[in-house]
């Protein structure tokens, strides 16, 4: 009875850490009496939950609303389109708004359910220190971005399952059963078929490393069940991945450099610190075998593999994170005594406790009301919206899933034609110019915003300096100086809407 308390109050005490920092931005996402997402491929995500949601077995294989009139072939595949919908369906009773709010709740409550597995699975390879790695899932930064509330995002899926899949190499290496062969096998194939991407990276190394064990009996049947899930998910996707032509390459490395996850990383940024603390700094013993003989060769590897990765891109930082999180219980064993072991994690939280203060920092929180006002007033522009339009490329996917309507633009690598478009739209010095782009792509609506914004972005992605007597500056700050096929439709603190009159 009394571990059976213990281990209550333990799942009680890490679901609320995990609300807690998952659930930091609560303002951010429900304001207005709507519900607003964080990222622009969030928007997109939605879009395919509502295709799915209102056309049930739905498998969204193109885009049409993103990169109008070609549209896409999208990376993104089916099992978080239907995740979310789901969530939505248990959740109709309950809201109104059911598909939006079960976006906004699912990267959370995959955070709990996986913070559930990780206090039982923990218990039952009576890791010593295990504390330490349940303390640091629930409140390293970087794991709570990627399961931020109003962040319907696969990566949450992705971590989930990557997690769920280590833990089962780890306990199959001690124990080598059956069962855990086919956890392993089962998240494995899962996560392929979410992504094509990091979970085809991470195996790779886990197979290279585990290759004895890879082949043993017990594993035959894990084997069986992960060609299974991916056979299925092939018969359902029936697509590759489709990457852009070459004739978009170069923009496609200029776009890169403006998206944040795809930024690398320097070796000496701090912000290392601020996602594991100042624990890393004892990483470097795990490659000393006196101290641990037991840690799984694979996931030194791994942590090895995603630190160099993460400095290449910042998207990995979230399987760095996750795979040196595992590893605390093994680095604290080195200092053996519990308390000299706690006192020192302790202290080693100091970086992470800074970067959640600065997360509520009066400059970080004006930046956020900012947002706040940008969202709402985007939301109703696009309201108004009932044709295609043009768009800066990072908010087309909301005017696109506030309006229903197509746009040239998108925020994923695939539509990266229609994000040159756009740009080269801002940029352009005349009617004329800018005329054969509207008619190219048969838009009816353009959406103006901030030119100076507009004009960098423009000109890092198209590789040349915008001219002052650009399209972004004309749209934004004389608006009563655009050519006739243009109207004024309305106007907000940021935003600009016009109607393309057909000629």
């Amino acid at each position: 009875m009394r571990r059976r308390l213990a281990f209550l109050a333990e799942i009680i005490f890490i679901t609320a850490l995990i609300l807690g920092t998952r659930c930091a931005n609560y303002g951010d996402v429900f304001f207005g009496g709507q519900v607003n997402f964080i990222d622009a491929d969030c928007y997109s995500r939605m879009t395919r939950a509502r295709i799915c949601f209102e056309h049930p077995g739905t498998i969204v294989r193109q885009h049409d609303f993103e990169n109008f009139p070609k549209g896409t072939f999208p990376h993104t595949t089916a099992p978080f389109d239907y995740l979310i919908v789901a969530l939505a369906t248990a959740l109709i009773p309950l809201s109104r708004n059911a598909l939006d709010l079960a976006g906004a709740i699912v990267s959370p409550l995959l955070s709990i359910a996986l913070g559930i597995f990780l206090c039982w699975w923990t218990r039952k390879m009576r890791l010593q220190f295990r504390w330490g790695f349940l303390i640091l899932y629930g409140v390293s930064p970087m794991l709570a971005h990627g399961f931020a509330l109003g962040r319907p995002d696969h990566q949450s899926l992705l971590i989930t399952l990557i997690a769920v899949a280590l833990c089962a190499e780890w306990i199959f290496a001690q124990q080598a059963t059956p069962g855990w062969g086919i956890v392993s096998g089962a998240s494995w194939a899962l996560a392929l078929w979410v992504s094509l991407y990091e979970p085809l990276v991470l195996l790779m190394i886990v197979v290279a490393c585990c290759a004895r064990s890879m082949i043993k009996r017990k594993r035959r049947i894990g084997w069986i069940v992960f060609a299974a899930v991916l056979a299925i998910a092939f018969l359902i996707e029936r697509r590759f991945p489709v990457w852009p032509s070459r004739e978009f390459g170069g923009a496609l490395r200029n776009w890169s450099a403006t998206v944040g996850e795809l930024a690398h990383v320097s070796l000496a940024n701090t912000i290392w610190f601020n996602w594991c603390g100042w624990l890393l700094l004892l990483a470097p013993i795990l490659l000393w075998p006196k101290w641990k003989r037991s840690t799984p060769l694979f996931l030194i590897a791994l942590l090895m593999s995603a630190f160099a990765l993460t400095i290449w891109q910042a998207r990995w930082s979230y399987f760095f994170v996750l795979v040196f999180a595992m590893l605390v219980p093994q680095i604290l064993s080195v200092l053996r005594k519990p308390l000299i072991a706690a006192t020192v994690f302790i202290a080693a939280l100091f970086p992470i406790a800074q970067a959640w203060d600065r997360a509520f920092a009066d400059e970080e929180l004006a930046r956020r009301a900012e947002t706040k006002i940008e969202q709402f007033e985007l939301r109703a522009i696009s309201l108004q919206i009932d044709g295609p339009f043009i768009a800066p490329w990072w908010f087309s996917p909301a005017v696109n899933y506030w309006s229903r309507q197509p746009g040239v633009g998108g925020s994923s690598h695939e539509s990266i034609q229609g994000i040159v478009e756009t740009a080269k739209f801002f940029e352009a010095q005349d009617a004329e110019e800018a005329m054969q782009i509207i008619d190219r792509h048969n838009v009816t609506w353009i959406v103006s915003y901030d030119a100076d914004r507009v004009a960098q972005n423009s000109a890092q992605i198209l590789g040349n300096p915008v001219p002052k007597n650009a399209w972004c500056y004309l749209l934004d700050r004389r608006p009563s100086e655009v050519p006739p096929f243009l109207r004024l439709i309305a106007q907000t603190g940021h935003f600009k809407l016009f109607r393309a009159e057909k000629s």
